[in-house]
């Protein structure tokens, strides 16, 4: 019996999602789906970007995001937004155990992003919640 990693088989079926949403706007830069303690199941970004370390640090946010809301009573956190002089980068929940990182331009028009983003989020966890 063969052996099959089904973090490979998450990220195959990942990708084609993760393309789609990227190029359904000229506004998102890049886009991965990272598992709550930093793995990084599949990714489109930058070259110049490590998706391990992304990964790694997109974990670390979730987690002291979520202690703060936590601390001041905000109920479960859905999504992080981090807004730099070049653009915004956004997570948003993609289940109980996968999140959706995006880089976004400044330029953009974040309304229509977030309401993409969570639809994207929602494939997303079914196709895990299919793989299992």
């Amino acid at each position: 019996m063969d052996f099959v990693d089904k973090n490979d088989v998450k990220g195959k079926s990942l990708r084609p999602i993760l393309r789609a949403f990227n190029g359904s706007s000229s506004d998102i830069e890049s886009s991965a789906v990272i598992t709550s303690d930093g793995f990084t199941l599949a990714w489109v970004l930058d070259e110049s970007v490590d998706p391990d370390r992304f990964g790694a640090m997109c974990a670390s946010l979730l987690a002291l995001s979520s202690r703060a809301a936590d601390e001041i009573s905000r109920g479960e956190l859905r999504q992080v937004m981090i807004e730099g002089d070049k653009g915004t980068m956004l997570l948003v929940y993609a289940g109980n155990d996968a999140v959706l990182a995006l880089a976004i331009k400044p330029t953009a028009k974040l309304g229509m992003i977030f309401i993409e983003a969570k639809k994207t989020a929602k494939k997303i966890e079914d196709v895990l919640n299919a793989i299992g």
